[in-house]
Order: structure tokens, then C-alpha cells, then sequence
């Protein structure tokens, strides 16, 4: 398969943060290749580096060595300008801990990443809501995140992300936090927009649902990753 094909190519990354005299190696020549459109998920013990490889394809962090491709554009080599534009317009990111800020409403949290883009705020406001109804969450617009349970923080802080229609979702643990029944509805609304939006997800879980779910499985052990399954072959 072409890259072309690829919304995200990593090729023999590696990550070591240094402290003093102190090495902690986190990747270690680590391969990946995300098809356009597919769910990937990636499992491994806490401390394994997932955070870390979902923050080095976001831009977020810059690798010590290897490259990343994302959109067929160079992460490691992009100007700061370049990253801003990669994160805010093609990639969403949903994190485990939400990150709402709590001064703000929830359409206000939703409509942010739009506003940075393009200031409009009527557009932002109409894409803000469509994607909360289809989150089921419509209702809470006005209220501030301080009185959302955490199964409805996480679907604004999914919203928020996909705000923008980013081609790449980069999902750190997004039901970790949760109730079962709770995990479970979210992950299926979430795999529900991602595939009717035709969107590429990356998810750090835990979660044996969302790994069935996924169409390609790895895992992430000492500084590499190891395919688990491929439900698309």
C-alpha cells in the first residue's frame, strides 16, 4: 500500500528524556502505519509510552530520533506555525482528564478550536451544537463543566475535538475514568461519529470493547509495537 493511503507513517522513532546523568528510554525504534478512515487501537502497561507516541504524532512533543508523517507533511520537521495549524485544523485530541476549562460554558468549550481557526461565531456556534446532539448532550449547553457528571465531560471533550472535522483523532484513554455502562455508551457514540464522519482514530485504551471494536490492535512493549490483530484482512 502507497503512503498516500496512510494518515499517519512513523518510521524508527525514538524517545528519550534525559535527566542529568539519566536516560529513561521510552520508544525505541518504534514502526507505525495508520490507514486513512481505520480505528487503531494500542494497549500496553502503564509507563509503556502510549501517551508519549499519541503526543509525538500530535506535534504535542518532538522525537529524539525517527520520523512521522502525518497528512504526507514531515511532524518532526514542521515550524512551530506549521504544528499549530496541524493540531487545531487536522488533528483533535481527547484526553482522559477532559481539560474543560471550568470558567466557560459547554457550547463555549466546544466552539473554542473553531474560533481559533476561523472567527465566526455563528458557524462555530451551529457546528458546536450538531455535534453535541449527535453526542446527546444538547441539553447541557449552557451549564458550566463543574456540574457535568464525567460521562458528559468526556462527550464535550469529544465534541471539542471534533469541532474542526479533523481528519486524525488522536483518543488518550477516553473511557479510563468511567463507569462500565458509562465507557460503553461513550465508546459507542464516539465510533459512531469517527466512522460516519469518516474520520482516522488512534485510541490508548484499556478497554477489551474497544479493542474488538478496532480494526487493526498493537501493542506497545519496550519501546516498539507488536500487532495483535488486523480485522481488515
Amino acid at each position: 500500500m502507497n503512503d498516500e493511503n496512510y494518515a499517519v507513517h512513523a518510521r524508527n522513532l525514538k524517545k528519550v528524556y534525559k535527566t542529568g546523568d539519566s536516560h529513561l528510554t521510552v520508544l525505541n525504534g518504534l514502526d507505525l502505519r495508520v490507514r486513512k478512515g481505520s480505528i487503531v487501537a494500542i494497549v500496553g502497561r502503564s509507563g509503556s509510552g502510549k501517551s508519549t507516541l499519541l503526543h509525538l504524532i500530535g506535534g504535542i512533543d518532538a522525537p529524539t530520533e525517527g520520523s512521522i508523517m502525518v497528512r504526507g507533511r514531515s511532524v518532526e520537521s514542521a515550524t512551530e506555525e506549521e504544528l499549530s495549524e496541524l493540531r487545531n485544523r487536522y488533528i483533535g485530541f481527547i484526553f482522559q482528564f477532559h481539560n474543560l476549562l471550568v470558567e466557560f460554558s459547554v457550547i463555549e468549550n466546544v466552539m473554542m478550536p473553531y474560533l481559533m481557526y476561523e472567527y465566526r461565531v455563528d458557524r462555530a456556534y451551529k457546528r458546536g451544537m450538531e455535534i453535541l446532539r449527535r453526542l446527546e448532550i444538547e441539553d447541557k449547553k449552557d451549564i458550566k463543566p463543574n456540574r457535568l457528571s464525567g460521562g458528559e465531560s468526556q462527550r464535550v471533550a469529544i465534541a471539542r475535538a471534533l469541532i474542526n472535522d479533523p481528519e486524525i483523532v488522536l483518543a488518550d484513554e477516553p473511557t479510563g475514568n468511567l463507569d462500565l455502562t458509562t465507557a460503553e455508551k461513550i465508546k459507542a457514540l464516539l465510533f459512531g461519529i469517527v466512522k460516519s464522519y469518516g474520520h482516522t482514530l488512534l485510541i490508548v485504551t484499556h478497554n477489551p470493547s474497544v479493542v474488538e471494536k478496532a480494526d487493526e490492535t498493537y501493542k506497545l512493549e519496550f519501546g516498539k509495537l507488536k500487532r495483535l490483530s488486523d480485522l481488515t484482512d
